[in-house]
């Protein structure tokens, strides 16, 4: 069989040079993560660069100082132990994200926050360091769902979703047991009404999650957490099925490449203020 090199082995980061190639997204590892790998692999398929981040870093501010964005994984970091998230929280990389994200409630940072993007456990960890409002509990159902499923994209201006269009409907991957959202509602009512409510369930509700939230961002629209995972969905032959075969769904891309089709429309406004 010939080989393809526009298919690299599952742990290869390397990718042809593309006018995103400079854009460097942290990946974070904790003790229990599992699907760093997946996640690393998305940003490059996306046009990116990943870079490792491990949550005790020896310096977290220089690493984080060094990337564009960050990406907290799925997993069960710590084991789950207390709750999903509850340890993972105390790492000393996430108190330098909270800080660079603009801190909890947008209260500490000046201009844009870094762009954080929480995906299953790395949402359950956004909500318990506050950077995100509610918290995950276990599904309605009290068992480990792992399927296809259907989101509609209810906000597509926050920085990891911009490249759809709002209203879309996608198919990703969904492998959970503590995935439903919860909060007061007055806290959905200020989510729904700010339109901070970014991908909301389509069909049915897998884990009986609050209005049929799936996924929420923050005011300022840098920090968003998802309870399903797009970087399972960004590769033909290892996506959902879609309309177009078996597996081949790729609709979760577009949360990676929105993100760096961002930043690299900051970086040429920047350099354009410069030459002026």
């Amino acid at each position: 069989m010939t080989a393809r090199s526009d298919l690299p082995l599952i742990g290869d980061y390397s990718s042809p040079e593309t006018p995103l190639s400079g854009a460097r997204i942290g990946v974070v590892t904790f003790p229990g993560t599992l699907d760093d790998r997946d996640a690393a692999r998305a940003v490059r398929l996306a046009g990116g660069q990943p870079v490792s981040l491990w949550h005790a870093e020896p310096d977290a501010a220089a690493a984080l100082g060094a990337l564009d964005a960050v990406v907290i994984p799925g997993g069960f970091s710590y084991g789950d132990y207390l709750r999903a998230g509850a340890i993972a929280r105390f790492a000393p990389v996430m108190d330098e994200i909270v800080q660079a994200a603009g801190g909890r409630d947008g209260s500490s940072g000046s201009g844009a926050g870094l762009p954080v993007l929480g995906i299953c456990n790395g949402f359950q960890i956004l909500t318990e360091a506050h950077l995100l409002p509610g918290s995950m509990i276990k599904n309605d159902h009290l068992k480990f769902l792992c399927r296809d499923q259907v989101l509609r994209v209810e906000n597509n201006t926050t920085a990891w979703t911009r490249d759809y269009a709002a209203g879309e409907e996608i198919t990703v991957v969904l492998k959970n047991q503590d995935g439903q959202y919860v909060a007061d509602e007055k806290t959905l009512d200020e989510l729904e009404g700010e339109g901070r409510v970014v991908f909301r369930y389509v069909g049915w509700n897998p884990n009986g999650s609050r209005r049929n939230i799936a996924g929420i961002s923050n005011a300022a629209g840098n920090v968003v957490g998802l309870m399903p995972h797009p970087e399972h969905a960004v590769e033909a032959g290892f996506g959902p099925d879609s309309a177009e075969g078996m597996r081949l769904g790729t609709d979760g891309l577009g949360v990676f490449t929105s993100v760096l089709a961002g930043l690299a429309g900051a970086e040429a406004g920047a350099n354009a203020g410069v030459s002026k």
